[in-house]
């Protein structure tokens, strides 16, 4: 049980705290404070720019980036605005903090069978060795689960096949999101119950289901007490994903040699060639959700369901996992063109539907839950609507992080408020916000 109210009366004190010190401190130091707000913006174009850009041009850039954000500190300390402004953030940091425990949920889902003869297909290399450290073969032998164990070269499709040949009834892979999708793909076709263990290095499905990705062995009594749901599983021509298909820069960085080594070294190498002012244009051309032809974008990013983006509680994960629409995100390059429509206003866009198709004059380098391919155009998303039964251990969520966090300022304001008032959570999280996304069956435990 989360104590919902404590953390809404502690939020809207750190939040009125903060806001309040920085309104009177700054226009008691007028104008210096406006003036290092102004070079916070410019040293982040100055990085941006610096992103973009190779060689000597990238480290000027940066260097001017760096320049503006001391100068901007040096300019706040002048106006003996320099520790407020910790002060400041330091506030709002813990408010962030406090409002994403007074949005969090707990839920009870629909009580499940246990199954007789359940499989873990578990990589001992995956997330740096968290399967092997908590030993999870042995975990999953006391608990009656078989556990079967990855090594260089096997074909996990085969392996899945071979044990559900042998009388498997419930299915679960501990690795990474690459692992989960093989695996829920197959749970999928066979109609078993499917169980994600958090043992990968991110982990982003089993957030997204309520799993709690700081218990591995926990997650596996799934398979003991656990309550189940059904989820959405995507595909690309035929290959399954249950995160994210990803084109642009982060595909470009995923297939480069040494990304796996020095992930934000490899991305930034790739970004000139992506979203660089002489990046070249790769041919990728779809239709937007009014029906115009685009084509020229940085990056897309289309979802097993959609993902919260911007300066948002629950930013990067998914509400629902079961809404049965692909999560659709364009953001526009330098080139990016628009047949019948201007040019994008915001920096992104974002929009929902059952199917998505991608065009181009050549292979496209994808990454598939964060793993390098190349498929062969056109590109065609579907999404496959409650076809995963998921099993969920009883002490986890239960539910996404962001499944009752509000979409804005205002519905937070008022969530908050009425919180901490002493409401009951679950009419506030379903009438005061923007709906609350409960998995199909579950109650929420407060």
């Amino acid at each position: 049980m989360y104590s919902h109210r404590f953390y809404a009366v502690l939020t809207l004190i750190l939040l009125g705290v903060g806001v309040g010190w920085l309104a009177l401190n700054v226009s008691d130091a007028f104008p210096l404070g406006f003036i290092a707000a102004a070079m916070i913006c410019g040293g982040m174009f100055c990085a941006w720019e610096g992103v973009r850009r190779r060689d000597i041009a990238r480290t000027s850039w940066l260097i001017g980036s760096v320049v503006l954000f001391t100068a901007a500190a040096l300019t706040l300390y002048q106006a003996t605005l320099f520790f407020d402004l910790i002060f400041v953030v330091v506030c709002i940091g813990l408010g962030f903090w406090s409002a994403k425990r007074a949005f969090r949920l707990k839920v009870t889902l629909p009580a499940a069978p246990r199954p007789e003869h359940p499989v873990v297909f578990w990589n001992p290399k995956s997330g740096g060795g968290k399967a092997a450290a908590v030993n999870l073969p042995q975990a999953a032998s006391v608990r009656g689960i078989r556990p079967i164990q990855l090594s260089p070269g096997d074909d996990l499709e085969q392996l899945v096949r071979a044990a559900i040949a042998e009388g498997a009834d419930a299915l679960a892979a501990a690795g990474g999101d690459g692992t989960q999708a093989v695996v829920a793909s197959l749970a999928a076709e066979h109609d078993l119950p499917f169980a994600c263990i958090p043992a990968g290095t991110r982990n982003h499905f089993a957030l997204d289901l309520g799993v709690d990705r700081d218990d591995v062995v926990g997650a596996l009594d799934a398979f003991v007490a656990g309550g189940e749901r059904r989820v959405d599983l995507a595909d690309v021509n035929g290959t399954v994903f249950v995160n994210n298909v990803s084109m642009g820069l982060y595909a470009e960085a995923v297939a480069k040699d040494g990304y796996r080594e020095a992930k934000l070294r490899t991305i930034l190498d790739a970004a000139p060639e992506v979203v660089g002012l002489d990046a070249p244009t790769r041919e990728l051309v779809w239709r937007g959700p009014g029906g115009n032809v685009h084509s020229g974008a940085a990056v897309i990013l289309v979802s097993n369901n959609t993902y919260r983006l911007g300066p948002r509680l629950g930013a990067g994960t998914r509400p629902r996992v079961d809404d049965g629409l692909l999560g659709i995100t364009i953001l526009a390059g330098p080139h990016e063109r628009s047949h019948g429509l201007a040019r994008f206003r915001l920096p992104w866009r974002q929009w929902n539907a059952p199917t998505f198709v991608i065009n181009s004059d050549a292979p496209v380098p994808v990454g598939v839950d964060g793993e390098s391919m190349h498929i062969a155009p056109p590109l065609q998303f579907t999404i496959r609507p409650g076809v995963l039964r998921v099993r969920i251990a009883p002490q986890h969520p239960g539910a996404s992080p962001s499944a009752a966090q509000p979409e804005g300022l205002v519905d937070a304001l008022t969530m908050l408020w009425h919180l901490a008032l002493g409401q009951n959570p679950s009419d506030v999280f379903a009438h005061h916000g923007r709906g609350l996304s409960v998995p199909k069956g579950g109650q929420v435990d407060l």
